[in-house]
């Protein structure tokens, strides 16, 4: 929130009724909330709504639930940092909390903080939310922008930059990062055969793509190697229009699917997409890979094929609305009632979207703070409290920016993060090449989403050819070159 009110945009900020939308598995259509009751302070608004909800948990598993998170209200963040181990399954079996909180609410918390199941995810992750949850009044309150990010946020970060005398380069690749004899960066050589310079160089690059640009003569440095240890998780987000009006609340809603994750209606939930007469969804497709604990590898099938599995979703979630449509073979079983058929839609694919909070993850993400004297590295895979998400990006942004004061000011800054020795001895015997580099223009290339044509499939092939492993390219049809996400 900090950023918005600096920005003077916290205006653009759509606020939400405090409360938790989950659709109910057993009962095609319906859904059940957990309600923040206003006035009354964390965490007892928490314990109070999951209490009020009487259709998920029963009164004792919420009682056998309470005691296992009693830690985390009193050793705080040593506590959360010491799960990071566990998965949430394995933290659930050691301090026997019901088996049933895992479908009514785990899967549902998993696939949204970090697009993966609960027995894949760290549970310093879950901790981490559920410690804002009980520690903030309004730690669950969700707000959307009121439009499209480019014009409504990042063009205000832009302009606050540009005040102040920065410059703001798009469509700018770096081709290499230039080292000095002693390893300091020289400068970024571009892709248009310019070289920059500075005093010094912030790195806001996602991990994956950090790996790819690592200079041969950083390669053989602990803090560099241990970041092999992470890797961005795969997942897909859905744009789809729809020819009438769903019956959508003004709300995130938890979908608690198999294949879906959250979901919004735009046409509702946003200003710049309100529409009286027909809906426009937003929904998280997760788990989508092997990569990220999925059976299904959809980051390889064809974007008919993935909007086929969510028609039939969304079937299931929307029994008498959704219309039998023969283009979509998942919605065959649907009655006459359901009206509403698909008009167009959007897949956008994020190979290497967020870090994979797989546990043991946390001791390899590195300082801001690097063994470079005039690097500093930024995003919300280093080291910070929150996840990786939007408030961890700005925040290891923030952290960042301390380093760099801190340096300038000659004033002492927090140090190196210690690196684990397994990841030194490692380094000792790694066998430093050069940089692969980045190929490619589109956002792909670079870490971000978009809706891929059959060459972008082929880039991304040849790129990241772990998405693909054990499969066989799909025949996709030419579409105009990527949208970026």
């Amino acid at each position: 929130m900090n950023l918005f009110s600096e920005l003077g945009i916290h205006d653009r900020l759509q606020w939400k009724v405090h409360k938790m939308i989950f659709a109910m598995q057993e009962l095609p259509g319906e859904f059940t909330t957990f309600d923040f009751i206003p006035g009354i302070p964390a965490p007892f608004n928490f314990g109070l709504a999951i209490l009020l909800n009487q259709k998920m948990l029963t009164l004792g598993e919420k009682i056998q639930t309470a005691p296992p998170l009693l830690p985390m209200l009193v050793q705080g963040q040593e506590f959360i940092d010491a799960q990071d181990e566990l998965s949430v399954l394995e933290f659930m079996r050691k301090y026997g909390m019901p088996e049933r909180i895992n479908e009514e609410v785990f899967i549902s918390m998993a696939k949204a903080l970090d697009f993966i199941d609960p027995d894949k995810l760290s549970m310093t992750v879950v901790l981490t939310a559920m410690n804002r949850f009980l520690n903030e009044d309004n730690g669950l309150q969700m707000a959307f922008l009121d439009g499209n990010q480019p014009d409504r946020l990042c063009a205000p970060m832009a302009a606050h930059v540009e005040a102040r005398g920065g410059e703001v380069r798009t469509s700018s690749p770096v081709q290499e990062i230039l080292t000095n004899e002693d390893g300091s960066v020289a400068g970024l050589l571009m892709r248009d055969g310019s070289t920059v310079t500075a005093d010094t160089y912030v790195s806001a690059m996602p991990v994956d793509i950090v790996k790819r640009m690592t200079p041969k003569r950083w390669a053989n440095m602990p803090y560099f190697r241990q970041m092999d240890e992470l890797e961005g998780i795969p997942v897909i987000n859905l744009h789809m229009w729809f020819d009438r009006k769903l019956k959508a609340v003004d709300h995130l809603c938890f979908s608690r699917s198999p294949l879906l994750s959250v979901y919004a209606d735009m046409s509702t939930t946003c200003k710049e997409y309100y529409d009286d007469e027909a809906s426009m969804l937003e929904l998280v497709f997760a788990p989508c890979s092997p990569l990220a604990g999925g059976n299904v590898n959809w980051i390889a099938k064809t974007d008919d094929e993935i909007i086929d599995a969510t028609m039939g979703e969304l079937a299931r979630l929307f029994p008498t609305e959704i219309a039998n449509d023969p283009r979509w073979p998942a919605t065959g079983q649907q009655g006459p009632a359901g009206q509403a058929k698909l008009r167009k839609f959007a897949v956008v694919k994020v190979p290497r979207s967020v870090y994979a909070a797989i546990p043991g993850r946390n001791k390899y993400r590195p300082s801001q703070e690097s063994p470079i004297p005039n690097l500093v590295m930024a995003g919300d895979w280093t080291s910070q409290k929150f996840l990786g998400s939007m408030e961890g990006a700005v925040l290891g942004g923030k952290l960042a920016a301390e380093v760099i004061l801190d340096r300038t000011l000659g004033n002492p800054t927090k140090g190196l993060k210690e690196v684990q020795p397994s990841v030194i001895a490692a380094a000792a015997t790694h066998e430093a090449k050069e940089p692969r580099g980045v190929k490619g223009e589109g956002a792909i290339a670079f870490g971000a989403g978009a809706v891929l044509s059959k060459a972008g499939m082929d880039i991304l092939r040849e790129q990241d050819g772990a998405q693909f492993d054990g499969e066989t390219l799909p025949e996709v049809e030419e579409t105009p070159e990527p949208v970026a996400a």
